[in-house]
């Protein structure tokens, strides 16, 4: 007599498996543990095989004889229904190994080691909100340029051009990736190369002597987390990256040298860059050890302590101080000491060091990262000193952006390299 659902759920564990038959070589073997497990038992060349189809209920008495009747098929042409399940599995897997978003992990990996995690982190969290939605399923063969190219105008249309072009070139890097792998046998994003329009670079701005003392005394009156202003004051006396502060540790400071040294994998050149630290400078960071000392970063993140301050964290800060989105932002600093220490008279070479700007020549690779590292000691103390002159309340003394004459460089400073 055929099964019901009934006589199923009814079925006890006994001390021995239990077979309850259902028809067509299909039975339910009921186990001491009391498992119920679909069994159907077939013959090919004589000899008695068993396939297992399933436990129950996960696997209903419907869908049990389902694949009990798609099994006779199999057998009645000689094959044996495991066998074909085994190739159904791995067409899948060898079919979810060719989807975007299996080349493109792959792809990530592969070049993860000679990334900043900053980069990496960039490119996956685009490729997540923006690229595997929409194609992260897709075999590598089934996309095409129109795929492609709906991403790149949903990207451009909430306004972030750069955001889209760069997703291009991810997405091109990703299919030369599977083209060499036999997965994809074109590039379909190599053929919308200037279909999202760069907009116009934004240069960094500098700051004018007024802007300065502005800048000064909107820190006075901040009302934010203090380690914060000391980052924001840190900016304008170091005028180093905004990303090389944020990862600073206290172990690459020696203050009895008056030296940090910042290392390779900090910046953007990927090479060791000195920073001379001025007498404000020390006195920011005294104070700045009795607030996070205790960890190993200057500026911790406040929320997760063991990573550090966020991207976003000085941008939010100068909007705090009133200024708006993109008026000022971290990068700005390093615009307005390169302005005003060339109006000061300092060597371009002194000040292009000290920003860390990468030569333009082949002889790059000869970089001295202590090269006048005296001079550039003395340039940052007099960089310093003028800030304070400047942001003082009686503000005689004159300095760059003024009509008057700025003040006299040290001997042998002046002039350009």
């Amino acid at each position: 007599m055929p099964l019901t659902d009934v006589k199923i759920r009814q079925a006890k564990a006994a001390a021995r498996a239990l077979k309850l038959t259902d028809g067509g070589g299909l039975y339910l073997e009921v186990k001491p543990n009391g498992s119920k497990l679909w069994r159907y038992r077939y013959e090919i060349a004589g000899r008695e095989n068993v396939f297992a189809i399933g436990a129950y209920p996960e696997t209903s008495l419907v869908d049990a004889r389902r694949e009990r009747d798609a099994a006779r098929v199999l057998v009645k042409q000689g094959m044996h229904p495991a066998h074909e399940r085994a190739k159904r599995r791995d067409t899948q897997l060898a079919a979810n190994a060719e989807t975007f978003r299996a080349n493109a992990e792959e792809w990530i990996e592969a070049h993860r080691a000679r990334w900043t995690p900053y980069y990496v982190s960039q490119i996956e969290s685009y490729f997540a909100r923006d690229v595997y939605p929409r194609i992260g399923r897709r075999p590598m063969r089934t996309i095409t340029a129109a795929d492609v190219l709906e991403i790149l105008e949903a990207v451009a249309g909430r306004g972030a051009e750069a955001a889209a072009i760069n997703i291009r070139q991810w997405i091109s890097s990703v299919f030369r990736h599977a083209v060499a792998r036999l997965r994809a046998d074109s590039d379909p994003a190599a053929a919308l190369r200037g279909a999202v329009i760069r907009p116009p670079v934004q240069h960094a701005r500098p700051l004018d002597r007024d802007g300065i003392r502005d800048f000064a005394r909107r820190l006075e009156s901040f009302g934010g987390n203090r380690a914060t202003a000391i980052a924001l004051r840190l900016l304008l006396l170091t005028f180093v990256r905004t990303v090389e502060l944020r990862k600073a540790a206290w172990s690459q400071f020696d203050l009895d040298r008056r030296l940090w040294a910042i290392p390779p994998a900090n910046m953007k050149m990927r090479r060791i860059h000195l920073v001379p630290l001025s007498g404000q400078v020390l006195t920011l960071l005294q104070e700045l050890r009795t607030i996070t000392g205790s960890g190993p970063w200057l500026f911790p993140n406040t929320r997760r302590p063991k990573d550090v301050m966020s991207a976003t964290t000085v941008n939010r800060a100068l909007e705090y101080l009133g200024y708006a989105s993109a008026e000022v932002t971290g990068h700005d600093f390093r615009a307005t000491a390169s302005t005003a220490l060339h109006e000061m008279g300092f060597r371009t070479e002194l000040v292009e060091l000290q920003l860390a700007h990468a030569k333009k020549d082949r002889t790059a690779a000869a970089y001295n990262h202590a090269k006048y590292l005296p001079e550039r000691a003395e340039m940052m103390q007099r960089w310093a000193d003028w800030i304070d002159e400047i942001t003082q309340p009686d503000d005689s003394p004159p300095g760059p952006g003024s009509t008057q004459t700025p003040p006299t460089p040290p001997r042998g400073s002046r002039g350009r390299a």
